[in-house]
């Protein structure tokens, strides 16, 4: 391991997404990438990342939940995204190959199972191997279910590795509504939902609204987790979770992964106009999420890392003090200034993913 740094796990990163429609090789450096992209400019982060494979080894983030994305619209819409649902699967495929080719290099490694998550945890707890010759390890995750044509779709993504999946994201959504909606679980989303609960997978309910999360935790029995999601009573939009949401989760032990996105982190963010600075949003900001959970479980057992890091946004959109994904680390000093003990650090850094995964998989 890097000096005394933790490892840690990251519930939540848009790795392939950033590779294929950012056109960005996650092998190089994040400074590497931010170079290349000088002068670039169709999107708002461009030469502004923070994520790549370098710096997850340098901060000691041996695990990640990684994500396929694809989001279908309708003609019309204000969003980005595809015209069909067969064409956001095939971006979904693009995606899952570019995992596959990281794999064939060494630089990842995919986790489906228990033996193999033990395996790999064996790898980076061993500290006479070099992190830069360790492989990430990546739990692969949907966001968003529309790439699914039909249901049946499903079963060919758990075959090839698919093991949680959030039905929702932005807007209106084929199987359920999203972000910025109020309607729930379409009747296909509920299907969807029933169908997973069969394969045993880990139901994500980031970005469901308030009816789709009561409806989707009603109907699945199964393992539930919130990869990547703050709080409303901090700051009031409905992407955030209720107190009444959060409860819900503890009692089904789940875990929540804190999210670094500014915008999540303080109330009205104007995007590409804010600055995090200016806003004072630094990491600091993410831990009083934390700490709301952890006051509201009684525990240290139910928050951990979701950063969602580069998900269409960069540092421009990431609290000040945060030069890139390794920076993850300064968290446990933070922690400990506000009375969390060695424990209560390595619970939120990566024993609470553990042990749920260890309970979903056994």
């Amino acid at each position: 391991m890097r000096d005394e740094s933790l490892f840690m796990i990251d519930c939540h990163l848009d790795l392939a997404m950033n590779a294929i429609e950012w056109n960005r090789d996650l092998r190089k450096t994040v400074n590497e990438i931010r170079s290349r992209e000088l002068g670039m400019t169709d999107k708002l982060d461009r030469a502004k990342g923070v994520v790549a494979l370098p710096e997850l080894r340098k901060g000691n983030i041996g695990l990640v939940v990684a994500t396929q994305i694809a989001r279908y619209v309708e003609a019309g819409s204000a969003l980005p995204g595809w015209n069909s649902p067969e064409i956001a699967w095939g971006i979904s495929q693009a995606q899952l190959a570019w995992y596959r080719a990281m794999e064939d290099h060494g630089e990842m490694v995919q986790i489906t199972n228990l033996p193999e998550l033990e395996k790999h945890l064996k790898l980076w707890f061993d500290t006479t191997v070099p992190n830069q010759n360790k492989p990430v390890g990546y739990i692969l995750s949907l966001e968003g279910a529309d790439s699914f044509v039909k249901l049946s779709y499903l079963e060919k993504a758990y075959a090839y590795g698919l093991r949680a999946c959030g039905p929702a994201h932005y807007g209106p959504g084929r199987y359920a509504a999203g972000t910025g909606m109020t309607d729930g679980l379409t009747v296909a989303g509920k299907e969807l939902v029933r169908e997973m609960d069969n394969l045993n997978m880990i139901l994500d309910v980031t970005h469901l609204t308030d009816k789709g999360f009561e409806e989707a935790t009603a109907i699945f029995k199964g393992p539930v987790w919130a990869s990547h999601h703050n709080c409303r009573k901090l700051v009031d939009h409905q992407r955030q979770l209720t107190d009444d949401q959060i409860r819900v989760l503890v009692e089904r032990d789940a875990v929540i992964g804190g999210v670094f996105d500014t915008w999540m982190l303080c109330d009205n963010w104007v995007r590409g106009v804010d600055d995090p600075k200016e806003r004072g949003i630094n990491i600091e900001k993410v831990v009083d999420h934390f700490d709301h959970i952890c006051q509201l479980a009684g525990n240290s057992l139910h928050i951990a890392i979701g950063s969602d890091l580069d998900g269409a946004y960069g540092k421009e959109q990431s609290p000040y003090d945060l030069e890139d994904i390794a920076d993850l680390q300064s968290l446990s000093g933070i922690l400990s200034r506000r009375g969390y003990s060695s424990e209560d650090i390595e619970n939120i850094f990566y024993k609470n993913w553990l042990r749920f995964l260890r309970k979903a998989w056994a």
